[in-house]
């Protein structure tokens, strides 16, 4: 891979399936790490990562045989990417030389998963004591024994981790989950983050260590100070729907042609928003009289909203420093000048879905920025790189294992042009 971005040098292993534990993976491989993703067989559709034929799949019209999941094409780029059975004695054998080869492993098996296939903590410091090993699971590796293993995704860390009881219009309606897997990306985040702290220890010390990254901790601990408020003074919070039960005001109006989000909770701003919305009363200066007859004011705001359209009122809010926004979807995000010009859309060549656009990099770095610089592989695309290039398997060697079903591979059926041309 060519040398970029500030994590040039940095080797990380992949085994990790199904989004948390492979997003933290793409994220440091998208700021220059060497990204090497391990799949155990079945080496062919239905893949051991469910990931690789999600829906929708690209091309459009292309079934598990021919195409490749959306989520693996944004979720998988600029990673390498080796079929490899390690519950056999050779593919362990490869799995550790791998390892010893590497700065990072991170992987998302329930725990004692690695322990029962002999490739335990203990085992993988053996063959490098520097390793930083990162743990990404839904409950981590210690704890309640009934919690423990038990199967968590995306929506069971949202409400485990108390996220899910705060979203939403308050009772009978159902708490609202997140529109996206947010607690999966999170955790990746939370979990490259650790990855970086633990190797920065590593190589001041010579020493690796085990980070265990549960998903429901990564959303409890950015729920502000949800916990201090119940241990301080009894209070469970619970939802609101669009408005903040503190902050006012803060929610979301209906513009003349879509919706649009109103902030102005210092005193500061909310004499800005008054004095473009026209006379109001006097004492909705003082930020106490507000709270109390919030319904009040906020029909004052809606009223004040539903003239005009977002356009209007985000030109109004530039004029007079005010806080307000659209609510865009993706359509407009893909023409706003703002994203355009911060080249926040990246376009790569995937190897089975083609030529695809999508979410680029953040943050930036003035020095060292990330890029894209292949798409996601196919399994085991770089089979004899790794092993022959890096391990420095022999060809005969690595012929041997591939015969022994040891490693494999699945070809597109669809040969696309060169990455990167």
């Amino acid at each position: 891979m060519p040398p970029f971005g500030p994590l040039a040098g940095v080797r990380v292993v992949d085994s990790a399936r199904f989004v948390a534990g492979p997003w933290a993976a793409t994220y440091l491989g998208e700021f220059g790490a060497e990204v090497i993703h391990v799949e155990g067989p079945p080496f062919a559709p239905p893949y051991a990562d469910p990931t690789r034929t999600l829906f929708p799949l690209l091309p459009p019209g292309a079934d598990a045989a021919t195409g490749v999941s959306e989520s693996w094409v944004q979720y998988s780029r600029n990673k390498l990417s080796i079929g490899l059975d390690i519950r056999t004695p050779e593919g362990r054998s490869a799995f550790l030389d791998l390892l010893a080869r590497s700065d990072i492993w991170i992987e998302s098996s329930r725990p004692g998963t690695y322990d029962r296939l002999g490739l335990g903590d203990r085992v993988a410091w053996e063959a490098n004591p520097k390793l930083v090993i990162v743990h990404v699971s839904g409950f981590g590796q210690s704890g309640d024994p009934e919690r423990i293993g038990a199967p968590s995704y995306d929506l069971i860390g949202q409400a485990f981790s108390g996220y899910l009881s705060l979203q939403g219009r308050p009772d009978p309606d159902p708490p609202m989950r997140s529109g996206t897997a947010l607690n999966d990306t999170v955790t990746g985040l939370g979990a490259a983050t650790a990855a970086l702290m633990a190797y920065v220890h590593a190589t001041r010390t010579g020493e690796g260590q085990a980070v265990d990254v549960a998903q429901y901790e990564m959303f409890f601990i950015l729920l502000e100070n949800l916990a201090l408020d119940y241990f301080a003074r009894g209070v469970v919070r619970g939802r609101h729907g669009t408005a903040h039960p503190r902050l006012h005001p803060y929610d979301v109006h209906a513009a003349r042609d879509g919706w649009v989000v109103v902030a102005a909770p210092t005193d500061s701003a909310w004499t800005r928003l008054a004095s473009v919305m026209g006379p109001v009363p006097k004492e909705w200066q003082d930020p106490g009289y507000r709270r109390e007859h919030r319904a009040e004011v906020d029909r004052a705001i809606a009223e004040f909203c539903r003239t005009r359209s977002g356009e209007e009122l985000e030109a109004l809010a530039r004029q007079h420093d005010l806080a307000i926004a659209r609510v865009l979807d993706i359509s407009q995000i893909a023409r706003d000048p703002h994203y355009k010009a911060r080249d926040m859309f990246a376009e790569w060549m995937d190897p089975i879905a083609g030529k695809v656009r999508g979410a680029g990099i953040a943050p930036r770095f003035s020095a060292t920025p990330g890029k894209v610089w292949r798409g996601a592989p196919w399994l085991g695309q770089d089979n004899d790189a790794v092993l022959g290039g890096l391990l420095g398997y022999p060809a005969d060697r690595i012929g041997r294992l591939r015969a022994a079903g040891v490693i494999g591979e699945c070809p597109p059926a669809v040969a696309r042009s060169p990455e990167g041309a």
